[in-house]
């Protein structure tokens, strides 16, 4: 067991007024990582990071001692999507994301797969492969970051709420890229995968390791459900108010294959609920 203070556990910060911020709001809900946004979430085109910027996002992790920083990029990238016009903003957006979090030196850049549409899902998948190779040229082997595909809900034509699909894109990309995965514990029990006890859990892990295996796995999303088990809804809930339950996170907390790996909370409420979530979840180490 590892003590429960270098337990790497966190929130989305805000990183409103500079990317720095985050990491100050992280300290300050006790957190010891975090995942944010280094550019406006739902706006194409993003300014880039000034060199002050870095310097004053560098300092913050000194001064804080947080590591293993996430971001997640932009929610209108779809990396998949058939429209032509759509894909080239997206795999420009995500291009300029993957500078910035270099930039920044941060450690993962969540992404979501993207959606299909009205296109053949199999079409889906071999574009958001062919998008993510697109910033192959951006990597020369010395860089600390990876690019972490976040397990999704199945919401609409979302691909990647199966581990089949997750599969597909991490073992193209495992020989080109360093490649990961985020489990969402709202999104995997939405899309079917029953987390809501230990025994479901080990179930799910070894199901996932057989698919996709178990050393690509990097992150979680620690989130409860508005919704049931299989109802594809994307709805995230507070730490043991929704339909997960609490015994899930304990289990995940518990977990010694888990245990090193970095969890974050994009549960509703914000830092006040944040603070108590983490030294909850911190509780059951």
């Amino acid at each position: 067991m590892k003590n429960k203070n270098t337990i790497l556990l966190g929130a989305h910060t805000s990183a409103a007024g500079g990317v720095h911020n985050a990491i100050y709001e992280g300290r300050d809900i006790g957190a010891t990582t975090v995942q944010l946004f280094t550019a406006n979430q739902r706006q194409w085109k993003a300014r880039s990071i000034a060199q002050d910027e870095v310097v004053l996002f560098k300092q913050a992790l000194q001064e804080t001692g947080l590591s293993h920083i996430m971001s997640h990029d932009s929610y209108l990238i779809n990396l998949g999507g058939p429209d032509v016009e759509v894909l080239t903003k997206s795999r420009d957006a995500f291009r300029e994301e993957v500078i910035r979090c270099l930039q920044l030196g941060i450690s993962y850049l969540n992404f979501h797969p993207g959606a299909a549409l009205k296109a053949p899902v199999e079409d889906c998948l071999k574009r958001i492969v062919e998008s993510v190779l697109g910033v192959r040229d951006l990597f020369t082997g010395k860089e600390n970051l990876k690019l972490v595909v976040e397990v999704t809900a199945g919401q609409g034509s979302t691909v990647g709420a199966c581990f089949e699909e997750i599969a597909y894109i991490v073992h193209a990309l495992k020989d080109e890229l360093p490649i990961g995965v985020c489990i969402d514990t709202c999104h995997v029990f939405a899309a079917g995968y029953d987390i809501r006890t230990a025994e479901g859990l080990d179930k799910t892990l070894n199901e996932f390791n057989v698919i996709v295996g178990l050393d690509y796995l990097t992150a979680f999303h620690l989130n409860d459900s508005k919704h049931d088990l299989g109802s594809r809804l994307d709805r995230h809930e507070q730490i043991g108010e929704g339909k997960l339950g609490i015994e899930c996170f304990k289990a995940i907390m518990q977990h010694p294959k888990l245990q090193s790996m970095p969890k974050y909370l994009e549960t509703p409420g914000g830092p006040p609920f944040w603070v108590k979530e983490i030294a909850l979840l911190r509780s059951f180490v």
